[in-house]
């Protein structure tokens, strides 16, 4: 039989259990600030909605109801300034499957590149990875200034067949302008290049650039040939447990998705549908989840900056791309995951993440109130 496992790299949590074992014998328990997983209560429309769906004995639809698309398209326009056709919403059971299977449901394999940035999110290597096509890790500045120059098309792939984008950044929290968005676009149609934007962060911008979506008419100019965006509910709506996200975009390519999944039996469930639709119409309870993200993000950077950390972009998301400056030069990533391991304090080495995050650990928003405070008075000694 073949072995699956040979093809992938070590799945890189299970090297941070020594150090979550030695930040869990800290005198006050461990901080854990490695996982971006919500911890705050899931609103209450949410959980009604899902309540009075119980009752779902048949086959939910893998287009997902009127109901659940309508709420998407409108959220959309109304947040992001994207008009989307409902019929071309498409749920998912999370946004990580996705991201995974994406180049395998597109027909990708062996001969075909996909590209994503570096440092990011490990799944998008996965996905290339799992479907027999080339994963090419792209640095911001190299997609940008090498790619994008006139003369520079040479440094890209030849059988470059698809993109990712990631804006806000997981795990560095850079956001692109809507200008070089619109670049990146132009360069990408010019070429055949299907071009996918995760935008699980896109309403959690704090400072800075305002991050855009890549269906916004100022990008795509009304255009969304070419073109998917996915947006996840687990962080605007502490929906991870609920694996509730969808993607939308260009038409064609959505139907050629819904096709697929329909095969494959890729449903959301039917009472995560109505919770979902229920999500996406509750700006309110949003709002304030921002809010509390907004403090939190407030307290911890001040508390790293004050125990000699720099913090690099992290201008939008929910973590803090930290470097510990040691003798005038940033520490490695997992000297850093140490030292905070002894203060009872968990975060993600940057090596994660890939070339670039050698000098950095991803520090993330996501802990309760208490645990934060209890962070950053561990920081202050």
């Amino acid at each position: 039989m073949p072995n699956v496992s040979a093809r992938l790299p070590q799945f890189p949590w299970d090297r941070l259990k020594p150090y979550a074992a030695k930040a869990d014998a800290h005198p006050g328990g461990r901080v854990d600030l490695s996982v971006g997983t919500p911890v705050d209560p899931t609103p209450d429309s949410v959980r009604r909605a899902l309540s009075a769906a119980a009752d779902s004995p048949g086959y939910p639809t893998t287009h997902g109801t009127a109901r659940l698309r309508e709420a998407a398209s409108g959220w959309m326009q109304r947040e992001l300034g994207a008009a989307v056709d409902p019929v071309s919403v498409l749920p998912l059971i999370g946004s990580k499957e996705l991201v995974a299977a994406l180049p395998a449901l597109l027909g990708l394999g062996a001969g075909d590149a996909v590209a994503f940035p570096s440092p990011a999110y490990p799944t998008y290597e996965i996905g290339a990875l799992l479907s027999g096509a080339t994963p090419v890790p792209v640095s911001d500045g190299d997609l940008l200034n090498r790619w994008l120059v006139p003369g520079g098309a040479a440094e890209a792939p030849e059988n470059l067949r698809l993109l990712w984008l990631n804006s806000p950044g997981n795990p560095h929290g850079r956001v692109h302008s809507a200008d070089a968005l619109r670049e990146i676009v132009a360069w990408a149609r010019a070429r055949g290049v299907i071009v996918v934007s995760d935008e699980c962060y896109l309403s959690l911008g704090w400072e800075g650039t305002e991050p855009v979506s890549v269906l916004h008419p100022q990008v795509c100019g009304g255009s969304y040939d070419g073109l998917l965006a996915v947006h996840s509910l687990s962080k605007r709506s502490n929906l991870a447990g609920y694996r509730s996200a969808f993607l939308t975009g260009d038409p064609a390519l959505v139907a050629e998705l819904l096709e697929v999944r329909k095969h494959a039996g890729m449903m959301m469930p039917g009472p995560v549908q109505a919770a979902t639709a229920a999500a996406l119409d509750d700006d309110e309870s949003a709002a304030a989840q921002k809010e509390r993200y907004r403090s939190r993000r407030t307290v911890l950077r001040n508390a790293l900056a004050d125990a000699g950390f720099r913090i690099d972009h992290s201008e939008a998301g929910l973590y803090l791309w930290s470097s510990r400056i040691v003798s005038g030069e940033p520490e490695p990533c997992w000297d850093t995951v140490a030292h905070l391991a002894d203060l009872g304090i968990l975060a993600a080495p940057g090596e994660f993440y890939g070339p670039g995050g050698e000098h950095h650990v991803r520090v993330a928003l996501t802990a309760t109130d208490e645990r934060i405070a209890a962070a950053a008075a561990r920081l202050s000694g």
